[in-house]
């Protein structure tokens, strides 16, 4: 059976559990009571206890998540079992709990603005393009999302042969309503059509045009900021990765120091009036 568009109760929850999981595991909490936790906070006028039943055996028998959820064709769509299965893989680029945030984000999204697939494709396609999880794959899963009408499904597929040959913007640009007031206003005839959808608005139509020649992070960013597309979840940046801790840094101070006095006193000249102190005067005492 194939996966469906859920109804916003089962995205919350959804949302929740992806969250509640990510921040239990990062306590280091035994994943077993996590679930067995989860399933009882979960409201259970939705499917997502069963589901859980299913993932902890799952769990038991395989020791993956991706591979449950996989099975759950009807419950979770390709994307959510494609994001988990790639982060459990042994050369993993994705790490779990990113992958856990991922999902989280893309259910509340989808509980919030259920009829947007233009935001939610661009979601998605910048978690494969950041992430490099590989574009073959990770387009046929999009593809397969539940969430978008056949028209979506349909482009999304003829442009999964297209990744890397086309300027992504120009794809999304192609497809807007932008693109085609520029070419009525080109060819002078206001009354052109195309037989291919339309499927990007006007606005967005216009950030992909201002974005053709650049790098499609910039395209992401821009989507973001001014149409409120969802952001994608990001680890942290090398540089924040490498920054020293305020502890480390005065330890680094004090072995510093240290390395300094013993050079000093190889050379025989280790001054240790510097760490005398002056008695101080009691006044008390003065008569």
């Amino acid at each position: 059976m194939s996966s469906q568009h859920l109804s916003r109760e089962e995205y919350v929850e959804q949302a929740y559990f992806f969250r509640v999981l990510r921040e239990r595991l990062a306590d280091s909490t035994p994943v077993q009571e996590i679930l067995g936790g989860l399933k009882e906070e979960i409201l259970t006028t939705t499917r997502l206890p069963m589901a859980i039943d299913f993932l902890t055996g799952e769990l038991q028998l395989k020791g993956h998540f991706g591979q449950g959820m996989a099975r759950l064709k009807h419950y979770f769509a390709p994307f959510q079992s494609f994001i988990i299965s790639r982060s459990e893989e042994e050369s993993a680029k994705l790490d779990f709990s990113i992958a856990l945030r991922i999902l989280e984000r893309q259910a509340r999204f989808l509980s919030e603005q259920p009829n947007n697939p233009a935001a939610l494709f661009i979601f998605q396609f910048e978690c494969l393009a950041r992430n490099k999880l590989g574009y073959d794959s990770g387009i046929k899963a999009i593809a397969d999302d539940p969430a978008y009408p056949p028209e979506w499904k349909g482009w999304i597929a003829r442009i999964r042969s297209m990744i890397g040959t086309v300027e992504f913007a120009d794809l999304v640009y192609s497809q807007s309503q932008q693109y085609l007031e520029d070419q009525r206003k080109r060819q002078n005839d206001p009354n052109l059509t195309f037989s291919a959808p339309i499927l990007f608005d006007g606005a967005a139509g216009r950030i992909a045009r201002a974005n053709l020649g650049k790098d499609p992070l910039y395209l992401f960013a821009a989507l973001q900021r001014q149409l409120g597309y969802p952001v994608v979840p990001r680890s942290r940046s090398a540089v924040q990765e490498s920054a020293i801790s305020p502890q480390l840094e005065l330890r680094l101070q004090r072995i510093e120091s240290r390395m300094l006095l013993l050079e000093q006193e190889q050379r025989g000249g280790l001054d240790l009036s510097q760490f005398y102190q002056a008695p101080k005067n009691d006044v008390d005492d003065v008569e």
